[in-house]
């Protein structure tokens, strides 16, 4: 060995003394495969509730009377709110071409992100380009890299209570600590200011705020949203805007982007083609970036660089149906969408009103209606998740409670189902209302 005698080394490059062999390795002595942090903590308590909560009363309900499902904001389920033929032809056409069987830019497809620049750009604002905007696999997609590009394990993000439960399962995910600010159910569910303030501190990464609203249904006044925005440019906090209900609200309310009211704060605004075009499972969704004071232009837009990198952009073919989509189909299609829901709100708010120990809170927009329960009028119950339990047992009606959405003692309604349908549920859900309301005298 030309006389030099080898050494093993330390983790820290240190000869070991020469009578010392290598570390001994400690040896596995059976299977013992964990999950990760991340897994763990990604938990979405809506799409668990039915294991969670009602696995066994849904096997145990009255099997006499149909289930009505009134629990998942899914647009496509019911048929009463089919995709439009443009929709449905934009897509035929972009898989006709052949042009698009391969992969794409992972931002997004260059002529599709100018087309939902151009589309989103806000008046009398800088407008967006196509390096505004970056293509998802759905909002959601859009919400986690948000998420992931702003926030460190360790910080923490303002969230809305109720609020969506897919921010806790995205948040719990990146080991993000969530910080649930309170909606105001009296003054149509705006943010309490004075709360966003207590749980504010210098490890605040930013604030999500759901305009139009999932629970809630409830759409924000220009001012309000102002007020939001001011909170934002106040502790220098980006927003991330989920605004996938955009434009879905009833006649006599107005929606306002928060990109649209603020010259003074950074927003990542999530949207896509889910909702308002009523096509969930094409999952496809965007991010654009409003930046009106620079903040984003040294590390964030890189970190969008690098974070697409993981799944290198959305469905191409579905991509290219975007521009056809979202300039070809007419505004009397949403319209007609738009009617539909809000006479289902009417009729469930109307009904629920007459029924005792419940408070309804009529919505604004969206797709969904919040009701209160009385919970000590009716003493059988602790609290709502035993409330919406028993009801899917007797009545077999399925609508999930509060505790979903970290607000207690409600209970949501999606208001997608054909009116009949709707009508059924209001008076299933009064009869239950009666045999069990009691007030103590």
């Amino acid at each position: 060995m030309n006389g030099v005698m080898k050494h093993s080394l330390t983790e820290n490059g240190d000869a070991l003394p020469s009578n010392l062999g290598p570390r001994e390795k400690k040896r596995k002595e059976g299977w013992n495969v964990s999950s990760s942090l991340e897994s763990k903590g990604a938990v979405n308590n809506v799409r668990l509730s039915e294991e969670k909560y009602f696995k066994e009363v849904l096997e145990k309900r009255d099997q006499s009377k149909e289930l009505i499902k009134l629990s998942i904001g899914d647009p496509a389920v019911f048929g009463n709110l089919p995709a439009h033929p443009v929709a449905i032809e934009s897509l035929k056409a972009a898989v006709d071409t052949g042009s698009y069987n391969g992969y794409g830019h992972s931002k997004g497809l260059p002529h599709v992100r100018k087309a939902v620049a151009e589309k989103f750009s806000v008046i009398n604002q800088a407008p967006l380009t196509a390096e505004d905007v970056i293509m998802t696999s759905s909002c959601s997609g859009a919400l986690e890299y948000a998420i992931s590009v702003l926030a460190n394990a360790g910080q923490n993000i303002l969230s809305p209570k109720p609020g969506f439960a897919l921010y806790d399962c995205l948040t719990g995910a990146k080991q993000v600590e969530i910080r649930h600010y309170a909606l105001k159910p009296d003054q149509n569910w705006e943010a309490d200011i004075s709360d966003m303030e207590r749980l504010v501190d210098d490890n605040t990464a930013a604030i999500i705020i759901n305009n139009p609203s999932n629970p809630c249904g409830s759409v924000f006044s220009k001012e309000h949203v102002k007020e939001l925005a001011d909170f934002a440019a106040r502790h220098y906090l980006p927003v991330i805007s989920d605004e996938i209900y955009a434009e879905m609200v009833f006649p006599g309310s107005s929606f306002h982007s928060i990109a649209s009211v603020s010259t003074k704060v950074p927003a990542l605004v999530c949207g896509g083609l889910s909702k308002q075009y009523m096509i969930p499972g094409w999952r496809l969704g965007w991010i654009l970036i409003h930046d009106p004071v620079d903040a984003f232009k040294d590390e964030v837009r890189d970190g969008f660089t690098n974070i697409v990198m993981k799944t290198l952009g959305p469905s191409t073919v579905v991509q290219a149906a975007v521009p056809g989509i979202i300039q070809n189909v007419p505004a009397d299609y949403h319209e007609r969408n738009i009617s539909i829901l809000q006479m289902n709100a009417e009729l469930v708010y109307d009904g629920l009103l007459k029924a005792p120990g419940l408070n309804p809170i009529m919505p604004s927009g969206a797709m969904y209606l919040m009701v209160g329960i009385d919970i000590n009028e009716f003493p059988e119950f602790n609290n709502d998740i035993d409330f919406t339990k028993q009801l899917v047992l007797e009545q077999s009606v399925f609508c999930l409670p509060g505790d979903v959405f970290k607000f207690p003692n409600f209970f949501r309604i999606v208001l997608i189902m054909p009116g009949e349908k709707i009508v059924e549920a209001v008076q299933r859900i009064t009869q239950f209302c009666i045999k069990h309301h009691h007030i103590s005298s």
